[in-house]
């Protein structure tokens, strides 16, 4: 798994440019993706929302449109001055903090979601407990994540596309020249997908999770409940 510092490092280079990187890449397809994670989470007004690893703010956003009380986490400053100057007049709040230990007490919120985060993590299934720790039981837990098609035209276009046009696409549109997008090809063929992070996600602590695919398996919606007596004691500030 990556080290913390070279994720924090990665981020913070691209930050300018984030948004603007995602629209080309995607063809504006990810925000369809984000809400999908909002349909996920099940959260309505007055709700609490944790939406961890929040980056540049697009999914507290999207939370936020609910009516939902948000809360953004992310440990690159860079990534959070961004958030929260979209963010301004909205009421979501944003903290930094690392998703291996999040400065909130157990059961504070009603869903926690992270959208391509979870495999930035130095240890991903930690942070999937932390999530638990930190969601009352009967929440969700939302998880947004690249995977890799199944369908074998779509598999063929989109390997040539992921690992040849993108990493020097990603790298012209953003300015990085050290490798970010790279870096994104590599940990996602690395990750696992599918039946294999729902395995991870039970080991968390979730029941029944479940996913579902969207643009052609390019990338899954993981959501699973957080059952009676999940989670551990801690401390932390209160959303």
């Amino acid at each position: 798994m990556p080290e913390a510092a070279e994720v924090q490092r990665l981020f913070a280079r691209v930050a300018s440019r984030y948004d603007l990187t995602n629209d080309v890449l995607s063809l504006g397809v990810h925000r369809a993706w984000r809400r999908r994670v909002v349909r996920a989470a099940r959260v309505g007004v007055g709700d609490r929302v944790l939406d961890v690893c929040c980056g540049t703010g697009d999914v507290a956003l999207a939370l936020r449109a609910t009516g939902a009380r948000v809360v953004g986490v992310d440990f690159c400053m860079p990534m959070l001055a961004r958030a929260a100057a979209k963010a301004t007049g909205t009421g979501i709040r944003y903290a930094a903090g690392d998703a291996l230990r999040l400065p909130f007490p157990d059961a504070t919120f009603d869903a926690a979601t992270v959208a391509f985060g979870v495999r930035n993590l130095a240890d991903p299934c930690a942070g999937l407990r932390e999530m638990v720790r930190v969601c009352r039981p009967g929440g969700r837990v939302v998880v947004l994540e690249f995977c890799r098609p199944r369908v074998p035209v779509v598999a063929t276009l989109y390997g040539c596309y992921f690992r040849n046009v993108m990493p020097r696409l990603g790298a012209w549109v953003s300015g990085d020249r050290h490798g970010a997008y790279r870096y994104l090809q590599r940990t996602v063929e690395a990750f696992p997908e599918r039946d294999a992070f729902l395995a991870w996600m039970r080991a968390a602590g979730l029941r029944d999770p479940g996913y579902t695919t969207v643009s052609f398996g390019i990338a899954a919606v993981y959501a699973g409940t957080v059952p009676e007596g999940a989670g551990a004691a801690g401390g932390g500030v209160p959303a």
